[in-house]
Order: structure tokens, then sequence, then C-alpha cells
């Protein structure tokens, strides 16, 4: 792994120079930076992909040939890379389907949630049982009447608590298989967040299809058959660390895409576009011959459908003082969603939604972005640090955060189709997760806009880092005692 080594106090380079350096790099990365160079890459992808069983995901050989396409392309242009190799729980869903046997039979599509235990061969035939919804529903023992679930299978709206919660406790009850529904509009796609969590079958069902059975289990018995089946297996794959080899090592600039696909599809959008962004900006940087000031490092990371796995293995490997190192992360995961909004990660808070505010420049990396769309006429808006992409660890470790994000199951509204265009009512990516998250699943103008964004991040903290505050309290603390904060994992979608 290509870590930073321990160096000297943090320090700037301070004065005019260091501005005019920045805005110089910025102007000509933003100008060489082009949806159509990252459409070169994502068409590499697409191929990878149709080669090897139709998608690319971690601890797959589309995946590996992923990563060797991106680390011989790095290698070429002149950096130093390195692959770190780590162990997953490798997925792969044999069977998902729900089949409502009576009264009124019909076929209901469920999706496997990662991690869950097997049904049978053909699945398991029992009874519904619905958890009545409450803020909390299925999340406390109290929601389960004695002997109402036994040998049946428990009907769970989403909220409240994880995926892994409302399973267990619905096996502690006597259930023989879950199925959860959404609390919203679209398809729930979600991990069970550990390999040792799951304790019976477990799928999600729509919003819609979930009420309905629920409307269905109130008049009389329901009776379905659920076949929900997964390979789980231990093997190797490996993230792709790129870093430059000029520039100060104690003010590491590190930027960050996901390369790995779900099985289920390319992973064109989610998040072939993020790596592609994020492979043309480190190529054009290099074809400038630019020496920065900072040392830029490019990752791209494995096993993130999984839990954000890779992210997460790179980040526990590190030293106190190689954080310390580490300037700021920058995230772009799906930067092309074909009916997208644009979001920039909301690093103060200030829309005063879910997760606070990211650590200490957080708000200057989000000022940073929003800045340069502003400057460009280009609309935006704030997106909350959910803990469903690659920042989590860094964000955990007290390293300031950012990124841009294009939207994926959740539905534009209206007024964002009246300030971004696209159609109102549906997903910003209707193919999020799905076979068709392929190459024609890709808007060129939202691409376009956020390699800019890409490029213009690189340009200005590779040689100006004088926005974002230091960290020499915790770093010198740590420094010194060699230890660092405890982190708990955060899983891609685990919590309800």
């Amino acid at each position: 792994m290509a870590a930073a080594p321990a160096g000297k106090a943090p320090s700037h380079r301070h004065g005019s120079h260091a501005a005019q350096d920045a805005a110089k790099l910025s102007r000509k990365l933003v100008r060489e930076a082009s949806a159509q160079d990252v459409l070169r890459h994502l068409k590499k992808f697409q191929s990878l992909a149709d080669a090897n069983d139709g998608n690319r995901a971690a601890g797959t050989p589309g995946h590996d040939a992923s990563a060797a396409y991106v680390y011989n392309e790095l290698k070429k242009a002149g950096y130093k890379v390195s692959y770190q190799t780590f162990q997953i729980a490798y997925i792969e869903t044999l069977a998902e389907t729900l089949r409502v046997t009576s009264p009124t039979p019909r076929d209901v599509d469920i999706s496997a949630l990662s991690y869950t235990k097997s049904t049978p061969v053909g699945g398991v035939t029992a009874a519904l049982a619905a958890v009545p919804v409450d803020a909390t529903t299925g999340c406390e023992a109290g929601d389960y009447a004695a002997g109402a679930f036994t040998g049946k299978i428990a009907l769970i709206q989403r909220g409240g608590c994880t995926f892994a919660v409302k399973q267990q406790e619905a096996a502690a009850a006597g259930a023989v298989a879950a199925i959860i529904y959404n609390n919203t509009t679209g398809v729930i796609s979600g991990t069970l967040g550990d390999p040792n969590a799951g304790v019976i079958p477990t799928g999600g069902i729509t919003q819609a299809d979930g009420q309905a059975l629920a409307a269905e289990v109130a008049q009389g018995p329901v009776t379905v058959t659920a076949e929900i089946r997964q390979l789980q297996e231990q093997r190797n794959t490996r993230n792709v660390i790129a870093e430059t080899k000029a520039g100060k090592a104690d003010r590491t600039v590190m930027l960050g895409a996901h390369l790995d696909s779900v099985n289920a599809g390319p992973g064109i959008n989610d998040n072939g576009s993020g790596s592609a962004g994020l492979l043309d900006v480190a190529l054009d940087l290099a074809k400038t011959h630019d020496k920065p000031a900072n040392k830029v490092r490019f990752a791209w990371w494995s096993a993130e459908e999984l839990g954000l796995l890779g992210a997460e293995a790179y980040v526990a490997a590190l030293t106190p003082e190689q954080k310390a190192d580490v300037a700021l992360y920058l995230n772009f995961d799906m930067i092309g969603s074909k009916n997208f909004a644009q979001f920039v990660y909301d690093g103060d808070d200030s829309d005063a939604t879910g997760a606070g505010p990211g650590p200490d420049g957080s708000a200057q990396l989000e000022k940073g972005i929003t800045g340069f769309l502003d400057r460009r006429g280009l609309p935006h808006e704030g997106t909350d640090f959910d803990g469903r992409s690659d920042y989590g660890p860094f964000i955990e470790a007290g390293i300031p955060s950012g990124g841009t994000f294009t939207g994926a199951e959740g539905i534009k509204t209206a007024a964002q189709a009246q300030k971004y265009g696209g159609q109102a009512g549906v997903a910003y990516d209707a193919c999020y997760h799905s076979a068709c998250d392929d190459l024609s699943n890709i808007s060129k103008k939202a691409l376009d806009v956020n390699v800019d964004v890409i490029a213009d991040a690189v340009g200005t903290y590779a040689h100006d880092l004088r926005s974002i505050p230091q960290r020499p309290a915790a770093a010198g603390a740590a420094r010194l005692a060699g230890t660092d904060t405890a982190r708990t994992a955060d899983g891609h979608t685990a919590t309800s």
C-alpha cells in the first residue's frame, strides 16, 4: 500500500505563490478534463464486465480486470502505484423470489439482503405475520406477540433500527424468514452489515408491495413461498492506490472512488463514473508534468458495495502518523446519474439533516466545491454524510471530507426537475444496482460537470491547502501516544 511516510510537522506554503500555482494548475486540469475522455474509460469497464459474467463485483474476475486496467494506466503515466490486498466475504445471490400462493396468487419482486441466511432450494412456504407499524417497527422483542410468529415469515416495515436487528428479533420470535418493506418509494438494496449477522433468510421489497401484503394479512391468512439463496465465501480483492512522486507527504491530498459494482450489473454509473472521472483527472495531472507542492494520492476502492470494506481496510492500516499526514479526503461516488441532481456533501451541516458536520475542514471542502459550481453558474444542493460511501472511514478518523454525488435510488422532486431538468417522480438513477446500469445509464452533462469538480479540486489542493485547517493537536497527540481512535463499521445501506 502506498501510505505516506511520517513527515515533519504539517506546514503550508504561504503567500501568493501557492494561490497562483493552484489557480494555474486548476485551470489547466479543468480545460483538459472532459466527459468524452471519461466515457473512454467507462467503455473499457463495460467491456470488462461483458467479458466476465456482466459485472465487476469485488472478488470476481471483472473487478480484478478493472483494477488491473486502472493500475496499468497509472503506472504508464508515471505514478507510484500499488495494490492493497485484503480478504472479503464474497457474496453472490443465487435466488431471490417471492410468490404469494394464497389467497391471491402472484409474484412479488424481492431483493436478498447481503449476508442473509439461505433458504433450501425451492424456498420455504409459510404464512405471513405482519409486525405492527410504529417508529421502531420490529426493533424490539415486544413488537412480536408471543407465538404469533412461530414458523411464519415476518413482514416488517423499514425504519428505526438496522436490517440486521429486525431479522434477529424476528428469528428470536420464531420466524423462519423475514421480509422487510420500504418506508419510502423505491426498492431496498441493502446489507445486514456483517457476514455473521444473518440468522434467517431476509429480503427487501417495495413500500407498495409491503403495504399491500400487510393489508391482506389484516383481512385473513396469507401464504407465501420465499426463496432466498446466497453463495458466501472468503476471497481476496484489492484497492488500487496511486500517488505523485513529488509533494509534501505530511500534507497529502487524497481523492477516492469505489471501483466495484454489485453482482447484478456492470456498475457503469455506480461507480464506474466516479472511478473513470478520477482516472481521467489523474492522467491529465501526469501530462502536465506539474510538481505539486503537496502529495496527491488517488484511490480506487474495492468492496464498497459490501460495506465500505476497501476504504475501511485502508484507513485501519494507517499508523496515527500516516492518518495525520492526510490533509483531506474527497469522495466521488455516482457522478453521472441519468436523471441527476447535483449534490455536494454537507460538510458544515447547514442543511441540519441526518448526521452532523464532518470533521473540521469539511465545511471548507464543501465551500470549495460550491464556489467552483457557483462561478460556472451551475445549480447544486447539499446531501448528508449518511455513511453510504467511502468517506465514512475517513470521517471516523477525523479527516476532513467532502465530494459530490448525483443521486441513486431517491426520487427526484418537482423542484429539482425545474432546477436541473429531468423527470420528477422518477429515481435519480432508475438502474441503481441493476443490470441496466450500463453505458446507456449515463448523463454526459452530469459527468462533464463533476469531472471538472474533480479537476478543480486536484489543481487547487495540490498547491494550496491554506483554506483547510490543520490538525496539530490531534496529530501531535497521536504521534506522541502512538494510539488511535476506535472506529465502528458502517455498512452501505446497512441502516434502516
